[in-house]
């Protein structure tokens, strides 16, 4: 079976904790794709080339998950040889047999529109910086600060920038536990998939 789950939305929203969940539960294959970009970003050097030869052990790395990661991945993700050099990456992994879930920005509009389900998973620029905060510490407005340029770099970059896809399901998760947001995740796929 083919089956494409796509989530997107902005950091800190939960799409990474509801993508993990939903994967598991419906025994789908799982892809951080902001994790490509991540170890593009911290790899160094040419990022056009650190894309083209990508490795499983630079997913692998230990400080994928730093804000200065998240930075340089914003950074590099609006650079066009970079992303083309990622999509058929995502690609194929999306429409591998078995099902797949896929967070990022760009899966529901760019990478998959072709999806069974697109997720939008969303928060408040507060609730994102307050989590942010709690996961890496630091000065909280600098925090919120950092969200917010994000969102400005990731929502007016040129190629593919960060919005829902038309048909997405929206889910804000500001004032949501994670276990209602996945809840609801898994009522939007288990619905399609009926």
């Amino acid at each position: 079976m083919i089956f494409t789950v796509a989530i997107d939305g902005p950091a800190a929203a939960g799409k990474g904790t509801i993508s993990r969940a939903v994967a598991a539960h419906f025994g789908f294959a799982h892809l951080d794709t902001g994790a490509l970009y991540r170890a593009v970003g911290v790899k160094g050097g040419d990022p056009v080339a650190a894309a083209q030869t990508l490795t499983p052990e630079d997913l692998a790395r230990d400080d994928l998950r730093t804000l200065e990661a998240g930075q340089a991945a914003s950074r590099v993700a609006v650079i066009p040889e970079v992303r083309a050099a990622l999509f058929d990456f995502q690609r194929r992994f999306a429409r591998a047999e078995g099902g797949a879930v896929l967070d990022g920005r760009d899966i529901g509009t760019v990478i998959c529109p072709e999806a069974e389900v697109k997720l939008y998973v969303t928060a408040s620029p507060e609730v994102r910086a307050h989590r942010r905060w709690l996961e890496l510490g630091g000065d909280a407005a600098e925090v919120l600060a950092q969200v917010k340029d994000r969102d400005a770099r990731d929502m007016g970059r040129a190629d593919a920038p960060l919005r829902p896809a038309a048909d997405a399901v929206e889910i804000d998760t500001s004032e949501l536990s994670i276990e209602e947001a996945v809840a609801r995740a898994i009522e939007v796929v288990r619905a399609r998939l009926a």
